[in-house]
């Protein structure tokens, strides 16, 4: 249409005036169908579910839906008032402005990106990000933004992971049933005993027994109920949802704060602590919290091993070792903890997740099982390679929002 006025404008002063009210009257046909038309492209955008944003080729505001400009928290007002500033300058959620502008500054021209936002009422939504380019008559004229909600679809797969654990509970109520049986065994023996000393002291004109004997089967009764408590709590405690706040986070920073905390501990025992923590910026959906409970969990697990193997901080010239590293393979992001410490059987291996199994004289064989309960609540995978007496590689792995290359060396 510009280049048609453009022409018809160079040639009007050789046209008649019947010729001239004719295109008068043709153009004027011409823009009340093509504003028709743009009312009809602004009710197909509207109606898309999906947030909508498009930004000319320096990425400077173009045009909207009302999605896009309430996922973004962009304000009509701040648009018409930007002076053909940068879209970014717009956009209120700082990390997707971030991306927009990487992506403008490093001509990216197909990227996608997640990111989990906070409303203001306090509840976390998660987006997909993607940036496609706008062409006409195969000139590069900008770009289209589009913003989906995928909140439900991760709600969902935290959904089924908590279904499959919840499968889990009939082995689980069949090892606390097992356990219980024991001490209640032994309370119901004492109690028996105490019982028939005290018919006897009836019998005997009420002379009863000596006071130590009474105590003995007393205390081993309360010791037994201590334990039967201390049983239940654990049950509670495995078998309880994990209540986890899922938000994509960098977990480079997480891990290398529990290497802060564990380091000078390694080291007193002669440990050797190292870290090889990838530099590029990956960010996975996790809980914070609990992701650095795993973290914590196995590096006792792994101190503990290695001080079994090396009681005096080293053997024939050799000393322990303890090593956290990342990096990303395959669509995964991958931790990777290893320990030289004294290993494990393979039956070890093969039952080191399952609840109430532990090697550790007073350990409650629940640690590991929720490691792996939390892992599998962030949608990822725990693999062990484990020799005894050589020592543990654990291998955690969770999806990464879109793909990435660096391999692990």
């Amino acid at each position: 249409m510009r280049r048609f006025v453009s022409k018809v404008t160079e040639k009007t002063d050789k046209l008649s005036k019947e010729e001239l009210q004719r295109l008068i009257h043709n153009l004027s046909h011409e823009l009340e169908l093509e504003h028709n038309d743009n009312e009809e492209y602004e009710a197909i955008i509207e109606s898309v579910t999906s947030g909508l944003l498009v930004v000319d080729e320096n990425y400077v505001y173009v045009h909207s839906n009302s999605t896009a400009q309430r996922m973004l928290g962009i304000s009509l007002g701040d648009v018409f008032t930007s002076d053909e500033k940068p879209v970014w300058n717009l956009i209120a959620e700082l990390e997707i402005a971030d991306f927009l502008e990487n992506c403008s500054d490093k001509k990216v021209t197909n990227a996608t990106e997640d990111f989990s936002v906070t409303t203001d009422g306090g509840s976390v939504r998660f987006l997909t990000v993607s940036v496609n380019p706008l062409f006409q008559e195969s000139l590069l004229k900008g770009y289209v933004v589009r913003i989906d909600d995928v909140t439900e679809k991760k709600n969902q797969d935290v959904l089924l992971h908590r279904m499959e654990n919840l499968a889990s509970l009939t082995n689980l109520a069949a090892g606390m049933a097992h356990e219980i049986k024991n001490p209640l065994g032994a309370i119901s023996i004492h109690i028996q005993l105490v019982q028939k000393a005290l018919e006897k002291a009836r019998q005997n004109d009420d002379v009863l027994p000596a006071k130590k004997f009474v105590e003995d089967h007393i205390d081993v009764v309360n010791e037994e109920i201590q334990h039967l408590n201390s049983l239940v709590m654990d049950f509670l405690f495995a078998v309880r949802p994990v209540n986890a706040k899922l938000e994509l986070k960098n977990p480079v920073s997480i891990i290398q704060t529990v290497a802060d905390f564990f380091k000078p501990e390694f080291q007193k025992s002669g440990i050797t602590f190292e870290t090889e923590l990838s530099e590029k910026e990956s960010k996975i959906l996790i809980d914070e919290k609990l992701f650095r409970e795993v973290l914590m969990n196995m590096a006792q697990n792994s101190l503990a091993a290695i001080k079994q193997k090396f009681p005096d901080g080293n053997v024939e010239n050799l000393t322990g070792r303890f090593r956290i590293g990342t990096g990303t393979k395959d669509g995964k992001y991958i931790v990777v903890i290893t320990d030289n410490g004294c290993g494990m059987s393979e039956e070890t291996v093969a039952k080191l997740f399952e609840p109430y199994y532990t090697t550790k004289a007073n350990g409650t064989g629940l640690g590991m099982t929720m490691c792996y309960k939390i892992v599998k609540e962030f949608s990822g995978e725990i693999r062990v390679d484990s020799v005894e007496g050589e020592g543990s590689n654990f291998v955690l792995s969770f999806p990464l929002p879109q793909s990435e290359t660096k391999l692990l060396s």
